[in-house]
């Protein structure tokens, strides 16, 4: 089975070396890993802006696997990149399963109120909110609930661990209980 493998190590200037790692992986339990940088299933008209070009070269990836591995870990801010959550759910919308891991083991609400710092306040219930009134996911999770609700009803859970930040974005060991779990998934 071919399976998306969705995160910001895109971004990483050693993103071919982190491909092949987690590529490697995969093969090592009979799947076959689609890094998002792979080239495209069909060439996209070269009259379309680059980031067209790339959205639809994604697309094309995620619509061609049969599941997807999302990193979860914390990108610019307390919660996952983007582009990754759009893709968990795009692949959750295509009915496929979807498996996340983050490597950073401190969850959604802990790391929201460390960003906002002095920006919070309390509500008269006692709830967390920003200065603009916006109340904060308190629920445990790694992440927003909508990312680790797809996981979970997939038939997954995600995978947190802490890492040291020098390793964060290399250290493939959560990743690959993710590899395992589908896998093991897949054999029955």
């Amino acid at each position: 089975m071919r399976i998306y493998l969705a995160g910001p190590e895109v971004f990483l200037a050693d993103a071919d070396a982190v491909a092949a790692a987690k590529k490697a992986v995969c093969a090592a339990h009979g799947l076959a890993g689609v890094f998002p940088l792979d080239p495209p299933l069909a060439p996209e008209a070269a009259s379309l802006e680059a980031h067209q070009r790339i959205y639809r070269a994604n697309e094309a990836h995620i619509r061609g696997c049969g599941a997807l591995i999302a990193n979860l870990t914390p990108f610019r801010g307390p919660s996952a990149d983007a582009g990754t959550a759009y893709e968990l759910g795009f692949m959750r919308a295509l009915g496929r399963p979807v498996l996340a891991y983050t490597n950073i083991l401190s969850d959604f609400a802990g790391r929201t109120l460390a960003h906002l710092g002095p920006h919070l306040r309390r509500r008269p219930d006692g709830a967390w909110e920003d200065d603009q009134g916006m109340g904060i996911e308190e629920f445990g999770l790694a992440d927003n609930l909508m990312l680790d609700g797809g996981v979970i009803e997939a038939g997954f859970r995600v995978e947190r661990q802490d890492v040291p930040e020098a390793q964060r974005w290399h250290d493939l060991t959560a990743f690959t209980r993710c590899v395992r779990s589908l896998a093991a998934t897949l054999a029955r």
